[in-house]
């Protein structure tokens, strides 16, 4: 009889320590965040999505994806409500994109924003937010995937025609060429090095003359050398030569004031003299041409005086009136 109450205690309290930890790992277990009901609004595939999927916002776990469904009132477009932490910072410039986790095809809604319009997103159970849901990478890709084929095509058919017989034998006659080119350089490189093996007796002698290039721009620039001899030497044979010029103007100048004041009255004077003459020889001759046997006889007639001549008389009033008449 007494094992009986020891059992059943016994059993009592295990069951009670069992609900006690049941009770525990139910209160710690749960998800007790508050969460507030988001609308994204998808016009295209949604694959990979499924009910309690993740969303995160720009990589936090910031809830889940609550239901999939289509808008009655909107043909082609699907409406996923998301379950988000109210902490999250919701603005009207966010919006959400499918991702993949890893290779597995199962997708989860990232969140993001772009920063156009930060004031914040108000949502609640009467009146849901709603979220546009913009194609993600897999949806770019699907949608330029003609264009990305028709590329793909044209670069295929370019290498295609690289590739062809003609550009094949091009492409190994310049890599024949390339190769002699290389063989000739070779040769050049073996016919210079008795050159190059003469270069540093070259730089010698050039660092050589350079020294005595030095060394005569030294001596040419001290004050007791050569060269500032000849010039202090040259400075006197010049400043001789302008005494020699001075001397030389001073003279000049003499002799052309005397020949100012000198021999040029007695050139003019001789010059009156031989005009004189000339006019006498000049009368002469047209005597002789009026008169020949002047020459002879003498007695040449002489001009009647004109005015301003010796012997010169004005006519009488009386016979310029009688001459008139």
């Amino acid at each position: 009889m007494e094992n009986k109450p020891h059992a059943f205690w016994a059993g009592l309290f295990t069951i009670g320590l069992l609900v006690v930890i049941a009770l525990v790992v139910l209160f710690f277990s749960a998800d007790h965040a508050v969460r507030v009901p988001y609308d994204l609004i998808s016009r295209t595939s949604v694959t990979g999505l499924y009910p309690d999927a993740a969303v995160r916002y720009r990589g936090l776990d910031v809830g889940k994806v609550d239901t999939i469904r289509f808008d009655p009132n909107r043909p082609g477009e699907i409406r996923i409500r998301i379950l988000v932490d109210q902490k999250a910072p919701m603005t009207r410039s966010t919006y959400g994109t499918l991702a993949l986790q890893g290779v597995t095809g199962i997708a989860f809604v990232q969140l993001d924003d772009n920063g156009q319009d930060l004031s914040p997103l108000s949502s609640s159970e009467a009146h849901v937010a709603e979220l546009p849901l913009r194609p993600g990478l897999l949806d770019q890709l699907q949608r330029r995937g003609d264009a990305l084929l028709r590329k793909l095509d044209n670069i295929a058919s370019d290498i295609d025609d690289l590739l062809s017989n003609d550009n094949r034998k091009q492409l190994m006659a310049t890599v024949t060429s390339l190769q002699q080119a290389a063989d000739s350089a070779n040769t050049l490189a073996k016919q210079l090095e008795p050159t190059t093996s003469r270069l540093p007796g070259a730089v010698s002698d050039l660092q050589r003359t350079l020294q005595s290039t030095n060394q005569l721009i030294q001596n040419v620039n001290r004050p007791d050398g050569p060269f500032q001899t000849n010039l202090n030497k040259a400075g006197t044979a010049a400043a001789q030569a302008g005494a020699a010029l001075a001397s030389m103007d001073a003279s000049i100048q003499d002799l052309s004031g005397r020949l100012g004041y000198d021999t040029l009255p007695r050139v003019d004077s001789l010059t009156e003299d031989v005009r004189s003459a000339m006019r006498s020889v000049d009368r002469a001759a047209g005597t002789f041409s009026v008169s020949p046997s002047s020459v002879l006889f003498g007695g040449a007639p002489r001009p009647a005086p004109g005015p301003g001549e010796p012997g010169f008389t004005w006519p009488a009033a009386g016979a310029g009136a009688s001459g008139g008449q």
